[in-house]
């Protein structure tokens, strides 16, 4: 991939396509507004952007909890290739690659939640991020990344990440990432 290729914007997906139960306007808000927000770089130049611009989502749902049914949880799916940008030198995902793509699906899922219950996003950093490796995914595999909100306070949230290689019907890591609204900066 050129480096050109790597710095042009994503197509934009057909939100219409994607399945689940949250409403257009949250559908639209990930795809248009937070994906590309994320995957636009400084410049056009930035940490995994191709990467990032290769995610399709494919599912918002909100449902009640199975443990907790006055609860909601968030559910947001996606999917992506891997290729050659994502892989180590043995030829499967690096596992860098594999924490950024926890580290963004769960951002987009504790977003969609906040965006569905109070209508706006919350700016959040990562306070901790807990990745465990079960099996690689070599280039061509076909992953599905499921990640559900576990928790969403005033200032902390937490959700759960499980990435599924579909092509070959294993799961490659699961993820726990809990955020944090950023300080006040000191002046």
């Amino acid at each position: 991939m050129s480096s050109d290729d790597q710095n042009a914007p994503a197509p934009r997906q057909d939100t219409t396509l994607i399945t689940g139960n949250a409403s257009q306007e949250v559908k639209d808000f990930l795809c248009h507004v937070f994906l590309e927000i994320m995957t636009s770089g400084i410049d056009g130049h930035g940490f995994a952007l191709s990467t990032g611009r290769a995610l399709k989502l494919r599912e918002i749902s909100f449902v009640p909890k199975a443990e907790e049914p006055s609860r909601m949880e968030g559910r947001v799916v996606f999917e992506i290739i891997v290729d050659r940008d994502m892989a180590n030198g043995m030829g499967s995902m690096h596992g860098g690659c594999t924490a950024y793509l926890i580290d963004v699906c769960t951002t987009l899922a504790l977003n969609a939640y906040k965006m569905s219950t109070t209508f706006e996003s919350l700016p959040s950093v990562s306070q901790s991020l807990n990745v465990v490796y079960h099996s690689p995914a070599m280039i061509g595999d076909t992953l599905r990344i499921v990640n559900k909100t576990i928790t969403v306070g005033a200032r902390t949230m937490t959700a759960h990440c499980e990435i599924w290689n579909e092509t070959h019907k294993r799961q490659v890591a699961t993820g726990q990432h809990i955020k944090m609204q950023p300080s006040a900066p000191k002046l």
